[in-house]
């Protein structure tokens, strides 16, 4: 496996861009408008992208078979959560528990999960994250974004069936599952689209914080809330496919995948549906801080699986 020192480089280069994003901010050369653009961005184009291209892999009767058993752990935990963060923040409302629940329930898997499963495992470990993403995804563009838009039923399943991530996700499907070969310029394009989701994403976060005093971090709700995110879940899901006797693969790519901080998109959604984006950028601020501490020491304990 890889060494820690190379997965913590990975989170701070994270880290970093966040930084890049609220010093642009505070020094005036993007200001909040810009950040709503940017958000606009990443939903309808650079997002869709990585989504894409995400699904053009090899797909046979193998993969099938050794991908099922990692897809079925993930829909689990995509049942689950979403009852999880209904009851687990009783003080919570409105546009608060919104973004609580969604953040319970996504994790930062897609932007900073894969390139650890990558430097883990290789390409195997990448096709086994990108299988245990496709529920995540789907979740994410259709109950995720419901909490902050507050559509339900058919008005719900109108607006998530065209937006342009559900989209993404039914295409890719096809591509992947009838491997389809896209023309190379096109692939080329969706290839740098889907590169400058984490650069765009880290600077529209650190574009949301740069309104936010530094002491407001830390109160009993964001901590609350990263316990549960970086804590509880992962040693809930390592203790399940521990006891199942789960390949080790599976078990670790599973753990190290819902082990992630607050996904970005909690901030991107919430920005972009007129949501609570101050808290949304603190908790993914904060726990992608402490996922420093919190990652590596998962992987000690997993590595001795």
């Amino acid at each position: 496996m890889v060494s820690f020192k190379s997965l913590i480089d990975l989170q701070i280069t994270l880290f970093i861009l966040i930084m890049i994003g609220y010093l642009l901010t505070k020094s005036k050369i993007i200001n909040k408008e810009s950040g709503k653009t940017l958000a606009d961005l990443l939903v309808y184009f650079i997002l869709p992208s990585n989504i894409i291209i995400s699904f053009l892999m090899e797909f046979n009767l193998q993969i099938l078979k050794e991908g099922l058993v990692i897809l079925i752990v993930s829909a689990c935990i995509q049942m689950i959560t979403p009852l999880l963060g209904k009851y687990i923040y009783p003080g919570s409302e409105g546009k608060e528990l919104a973004v609580l629940r969604y953040g319970t329930v996504v994790s930062n898997a897609g932007y900073l999960g894969n390139p650890m499963a990558l430097a883990l495992y290789g390409s195997q470990g990448l096709l086994y994250a990108s299988i245990f993403l496709i529920p995540q995804r789907i979740v994410v563009w259709s109950l995720g974004v419901s909490y902050f838009t507050g559509n339900r039923g058919k008005k719900m399943f109108k607006q998530i069936l065209f937006h342009p991530c559900i989209l993404a996700v039914i295409v890719g499907l096809v591509l992947m599952l009838a491997q389809i070969k896209l023309p190379s310029a096109l692939v080329k394009v969706l290839q740098h689209g889907s590169n400058s989701v984490t650069p765009i994403s880290m600077v529209l976060i650190g574009n949301l914080l740069a309104d936010i005093s530094f002491k407001s971090l830390i109160n009993k709700t964001i901590l609350w809330y990263t316990t549960v995110r970086l804590i509880l879940i992962p040693a809930a899901v390592l203790a399940i496919c521990s006891a199942l006797n789960l390949p080790t693969m599976v078990t670790v790519i599973s753990t190290l995948l819902v082990a992630m901080p607050a996904g970005a998109t909690t901030a991107i959604l919430a920005a972009q549906h007129d949501g609570d984006d101050v808290l949304a950028a603190k908790i993914v601020f904060f726990t992608t801080f402490l996922s420093l501490i919190t990652v590596p020491i998962f992987i000690l304990i997993m590595n001795k699986l």
